[in-house]
């Protein structure tokens, strides 16, 4: 990658990383659906603005009517229903603890496409998943150990960190999904067309459940920052890095975005840092790595190659 490339993924790392800050930050005054309606409709706004610049706005339109169902199945999985269980899991977790478990996603998009699309898994890969999710357990143990916050049970805290995980499963699913039934719609359109379809499903729960109470100026910052810069803009970067550095460089954003999470945590809402959520973090992250391919050899595992004459 280039030094121009290395500056785009940390940035974007940066933005996927402040969206668990702002998540936080709004999810108490807004509540879980009008704060996450709010996300993807501001983002899909946004998106779908960048397209039509592009493009003829119609042209877009009839890839997005063709394509209706499979959009709207895979703005579900992948925005709509585990945005709004990150926004539940952020009522008890802090939002450093929430970007650690979010790195579990590549695991579940390995698992998926192994017993859905076949794809194989070698012994190495294999490892890693089981590391994976032994320190996705180990990180949730520690949680649980010692609750935080004024409210935090262990049965919540428990709760919160299934719901963070399911999230992270709903979104290797997506992904294995637009693989599968996406192919050919290029990734700008797949993302405005899946944000408004994540919208459209959830108007009526923002407005079912919009709050009696007065939002104060924050959640209202909060909000946009997440639809604009967390979304539109992330995921507009995110594509650029596929383009022109690939894709398999582009997701290593996976393994950065936990820094940012837990330093945007620490500086800004004052979140504590144990031990055990950094040893957690380390291991998911270790096996993240060895699950996606990224780390494909530790010396002196496999067969040793045969030596020269």
């Amino acid at each position: 990658m280039t030094p121009s490339n290395i500056i785009q993924l940390l940035l974007l790392a940066a933005l996927w990383g402040a969206s668990f800050l702002f998540i936080r930050v709004g999810v108490g005054d807004f509540g879980v659906a009008p704060l996450m309606a709010l996300r993807v409709g501001i983002g899909a706004l946004f998106l779908l603005l960048v397209l039509f610049a592009r493009r003829p706005a119609r042209a877009t339109l009839d890839i997005i009517r063709t394509r209706t169902l499979p959009l709207l199945v895979v703005g579900i999985l992948n925005s709509a229903a585990p945005f709004c269980l990150f926004a539940y899991a952020e009522l008890t977790l802090s939002a450093g603890v929430t970007s650690v478990i979010n790195a579990a996603t590549p695991l579940w998009g390995a698992l998926v496409a192994f017993l859905w699309l076949k794809d194989r898994l070698n012994v190495l890969r294999s490892i890693g998943l089981v590391i994976g999710f032994a320190g996705v357990l180990l990180l949730v143990w520690d949680q649980i150990a010692a609750p935080h916050g004024t409210h935090a049970t262990p049965l919540t805290t428990a709760l919160a960190a299934f719901a963070a995980l399911m999230a992270t499963l709903l979104y290797g699913i997506a992904a294995n999904c637009t693989k599968r039934y996406l192919g050919g719609i290029d990734p700008l359109t797949n993302a405005a067309g899946t944000m408004t379809g994540a919208t459209l499903v959830l108007i009526p729960f923002a407005i079912a459940y919009w709050p009696a109470t007065p939002i104060s100026l924050q959640s209202w910052g909060a909000v946009i920052a997440l639809g604009i810069a967390c979304t539109g803009i992330a995921y507009i970067l995110f594509f650029h890095l596929i383009a022109v550095a690939g894709p398999t460089r582009a997701i290593t954003v996976t393994f950065v975005i936990p820094i940012f999470g837990i330093l945007w945590g620490t500086l800004f809402l004052g979140e504590q840092v144990s031990i055990g959520m950094l040893e957690g973090c380390a291991v998911i992250l270790l096996g993240t790595a060895l699950a996606t391919g990224a780390i494909k050899r530790i010396p002196g595992f496999g067969p040793k190659a045969p030596k020269q004459a």
